[in-house]
């Protein structure tokens, strides 16, 4: 199947897992280096010429960088991650998945012994053609790594309301800290477009809280797998 085309301007969502369902973070240093490549490959230049940029002010303020993508949220799990990105330059997304992919899977292998593919095939992607499902992935991507908090709560409903909002808030490898102010890693993310796309983002932290409390048809809402 071709890779659908993707357009200036255009929200997607972005997703991909290890090949036979393996962990692809083993450790703090992997999702940190994944994080890092989030930012060094969101750019025109090269991959070799910009794997050791260092992640310092928010993206959104840096002068003199090109991006190919606007990142809006993601979400990273042993085994898999989730990307909400809005497309730049012509080509932008393709550029920015390949050289995250490419990057990551060389430092992947050298670093723990092994050859071949990493990832289960060339990354997914949906379009985002409206608000109300923009905002959906928002929610759905965030409230993703609940997985690791209790296994098949998205049929079960959450047990424990308030340890699984504790869980959320502190949960590092997610954009989530960044959407309710909570200082964590320098962030990767363009507020000036996800104002313009979403509004303020301190609402999503009481929108998130609401799903949690009632789990119901919310949570089943967000079912997008």
């Amino acid at each position: 199947m071709a890779r659908p085309e993707f357009i200036d301007g255009g929200i997607y969502h972005i997703y991909n897992r290890g090949t036979d369902k393996r962990d692809i973070f083993l450790d703090d240093q992997d999702y940190f280096r994944f994080i890092h490549y989030l930012y060094a490959c969101n750019d025109v230049e090269p991959l070799e010429k910009i794997e050791n940029l260092i992640i310092g002010d928010p993206i959104s303020g840096i002068r003199g960088r090109e991006r190919l993508v606007s990142i809006f949220c993601y979400a990273l799990l042993p085994n898999h991650f989730h990307l909400l990105i809005q497309q730049r330059k012509e080509g932008g997304v393709s550029k920015f998945m390949q050289k995250l992919s490419i990057g990551y899977t060389m430092y992947f292998n050298v670093r723990n012994e092994r050859t071949g593919v990493l990832f289960q095939g060339k990354f997914k992607s949906k379009f985002v053609d409206d608000e109300k499902y923009l905002e959906t992935l928002v929610n759905y991507i965030h409230l993703n790594p609940l997985d690791i908090f209790q296994k098949k709560w998205k049929e079960n409903g959450v047990k424990d309301y308030a340890s699984a909002k504790n869980f959320l808030e502190e949960y590092r490898w997610s954009s989530y800290l960044d959407y309710i102010g909570k200082k964590n890693l320098p962030s990767l993310l363009d507020f000036v477009a996800i104002k313009e796309n979403l509004g303020d983002t301190i609402e999503h932290k009481d929108t998130l809280n609401h799903l949690l409390k009632d789990y119901g048809d919310g949570i089943a809402g967000l079912l997008l797998d």
